[in-house]
């Protein structure tokens, strides 16, 4: 499962150089983890995993694996970029086939960055990007529609998807994202495949200076206030600290962070709370060959969860043989876990817990 976050902003609220920031981390990463661009806007980042080291160095696995995230640079977004204004619509569309949306909002005083609006109120950002995105929905969605009313008379699924649309509609003209909106879990896939910008849950980032790296000011406290009432997530980065991250080794990083009250990167605070957005979590494979991470939701059976290595897997799922992380640890591997009487077997109805280490027996 690679996680897709489309980080969205008004121009020089420092979003690309967020997005810089964030991928010159992760080219600057262990070999072991490697960077690349998969398009000029888009990077692909590991997925900061302290616990994947542990069990490589146990297991003696030869090659770590961690779990994927990409960032996906959307351009600068203006008033009217829904109408075709700024660079538009072709960059609204980048953001469908994301899984949550960051919104880059300016929390930092500078005279030397012009801002686009003329003054420095992040939650007036928030409300233009927001607004533009609300505005591509309406009209994708009226467009939409007419076609279904039609077919909605003979056709049980064109009636279904009218009727979450009707909902999504009664959501935007009301002034509110179409997330905000109640859905069933029955109509979560046929929800999702609306694909409607303002259904993607939010991460607020709050870019602010230096100085308030650690704790934050007035203006991210509002940012966080929002985000609350909103139901999404708020992080304070400050993309400056993390364009001088990026270029120091890793040995002086730590001590860097430490100076200015942190205890990681902006980079891992970022991907920690899109996981708690997105419900994520992680479980890990090891062995001698390799120690690998891999992303499932939460509450995901041992049979889903065997379907993120391959579908064979959850279609002939037999048992999971299972370890819990702080025990593979503390006895030293699934030899000393398994003499311990540590080691499980579990079956199908198995929900899997976050840290897990998990060997799969399948029949196909």
């Amino acid at each position: 499962m690679a996680l897709k976050v489309a980080i969205v902003g008004l121009p020089n609220v420092g979003k690309s150089t967020l997005f810089n920031a964030l991928t010159q981390t992760a080219a600057a990463q262990a070999a072991n983890y490697p960077f690349c661009t998969i398009e000029p806007n888009v990077g692909d980042v590991a997925v900061p995993e302290p616990r994947l080291d542990a069990l490589a160095r146990i297991a003696g696995s030869k090659e770590i694996i961690p779990a994927r995230i990409n960032f996906v640079d959307v351009a600068g977004l203006v008033r009217g970029a829904s109408k075709g204004e700024g660079l538009g619509n072709q960059f609204l569309a980048n953001i469908r086939d994301c899984d949550a949306v960051a919104f880059v909002s300016r929390c930092f005083e500078d005279d030397d960055i012009t801002h686009v609006e003329g003054r420095i109120d992040p939650l007036s950002d928030l409300d233009i990007i927001e607004t533009e995105l609300m505005l591509a929905d309406l009209e994708s969605l009226e467009k939409r529609v007419p076609n279904l009313e039609k077919r909605a008379r003979q056709d049980k699924e064109s009636a279904n998807t009218l009727r979450l649309c009707n909902l999504a509609l009664e959501q935007l003209n009301a002034g509110r994202p179409a997330r905000m909106a109640k859905i069933s879990d029955d109509d979560e896939k046929a929800w999702h495949m609306l694909q409607l910008l303002t259904s993607l849950p939010a991460l607020y980032v709050c870019n602010v200076d230096e100085a308030s790296a650690d704790k934050g000011n007035k203006f991210s406290d509002l940012v966080a206030e929002r985000a609350a009432k909103d139901g999404a997530k708020a992080v304070i980065i400050s993309a400056q600290i993390e364009s001088e991250v990026a270029m120091l080794a890793p040995d002086e990083r730590e001590e860097f962070l430490a100076a200015l009250g942190l205890e990681e990167p902006g980079l891992n605070r970022l991907i920690h709370e899109a996981y708690k957005l997105l419900g994520l979590q992680t479980y890990f494979t090891v062995g001698p060959k390799e120690a690998r991470a891999w992303t499932i939701h939460v509450g995901d059976t041992a049979p889903q969860s065997a379907g993120v290595i391959h579908t064979d897997f959850e279609k002939g799922f037999i048992r999971a043989e299972t370890i819990a992380y702080d025990d593979f640890v503390r006895l030293n591997g699934e030899a000393g876990a398994k003499e311990a009487g540590k080691m499980r077997s579990e079956g199908k109805e198995y929900v899997v817990k976050d840290g897990d280490v998990m060997h799969f027996r399948f029949n196909v």
